[in-house]
């Protein structure tokens, strides 16, 4: 279970472990939480008072301090589970909806006619259509493409790399992405 990470503006910083969210809460970072209570801490006893500490994890935590990720210049990393995801495991060519291991990374220009590794020159292909099409452009195949390419967003982004996002978390991002995004539909 991840806990996500805000600056204390409310931009995405990272997918946190529970733990690296108990040191947050500790450090006094934490600024603000939304969502679910998703674990409690217990700590020692106040010498003093005899309480117990105890530190209540929220799905969604807002931390001091200066944003790292600035969300103007952001290009996600791009892999194959995100790619994939971003295309819904749909092969560009056929619309077939394969599993993940079925799947290609499919350069638009391929390498050979000097196509480049990035967001907008990639979709996802099944292994037939990817090998029928080969070394050539859609046009040179006569293999359009069903779907256009598209770099996705920052909210996108935290979506595709985490597969297990809480419900609470889900909405919160959902309702960032823009209203263009594959994710919507």
């Amino acid at each position: 279970m991840k806990v996500l990470k805000l600056s204390a503006q409310g931009l995405p910083q990272s997918w946190i472990s529970l733990e690296q969210a108990v040191l947050h809460y500790a450090a006094d970072e934490v600024r603000w939480e939304v969502g679910a209570q998703i674990a409690r801490f217990r700590g020692g006893y106040n010498a003093v008072t005899g309480v117990q500490s105890v530190i209540a994890i929220h799905s969604i935590i807002g931390t001091r301090g200066v944003p790292r990720i600035n969300p103007f210049e952001l290009k996600p990393g791009l892999t194959n589970g995100k790619l994939f995801a971003r295309d819904r495991n749909v092969c560009a060519y056929c619309g077939g909806h394969f599993h993940e291991e079925a799947l290609t990374r499919e350069h638009i220009v391929p390498f050979a006619r000097n196509g480049k590794d990035h967001w907008m020159n990639v979709v996802t292909a099944c292994r037939a259509c990817n090998h029928r099409k080969g070394p050539r452009t859609p046009e040179q195949a006569h293999m359009p493409l069903l779907y256009t390419p598209y770099v996705p967003s920052l909210w996108e982004d935290f979506i595709l790399r985490n597969r297990r996002i809480l419900a609470d978390q889900m909405e919160f991002l959902i309702a960032h992405v823009p209203k263009s995004s594959r994710l919507l539909a």
